[in-house]
């Protein structure tokens, strides 16, 4: 019987190609700047991604769950950069371009532009379910 702290495959499958993407920027990077990172360096930095993806994703989860919903929608992502004015302003200009493309007005002149869209990467849709 699998402990309850132990990863399940997909956590591992995931954490796998986390650590291939974050050494391959990494390398990118180092190249460019003529430098090495051992191979420690590249697993502490990809557990330190991985732990504040988690931490992002349950706050996410949590903040659509308290709103009664479901999914996770462009208000959950907005409370969540709050205390970080440069994110936050980046996301609010990202969401007013994307309604703007969508022929949707901005929140900001005034009128409503909807409940907030979809979270999406590669055409999957984040739910809490």
């Amino acid at each position: 019987m699998a402990d309850a702290t132990e990863p399940s495959a997909n956590e591992e499958r995931l954490k796998s190609a986390l650590w291939y993407y974050v050494s391959q920027k990494l390398d990118d990077e180092l190249l460019r700047l003529n430098r090495n990172a051992t191979p420690q360096f590249i697993g502490a930095l990809t557990e330190l991604v991985w732990t504040q993806t988690m931490s992002v994703a349950r706050d996410l989860e949590t903040f659509a769950k308290h709103a009664g919903r479901e999914s996770i929608n462009s208000a959950d992502a907005m409370l969540l950069a709050r205390r970080n004015e440069s994110l936050e302003e980046l996301l609010r200009k990202f969401l007013e371009e994307k309604r703007a493309a969508e022929g949707r007005v901005s929140a900001r002149s005034g009128t409503t532009a909807g409940r907030g869209m979809l979270l999406s990467a590669s055409n999957h849709t984040f739910s809490s379910g």
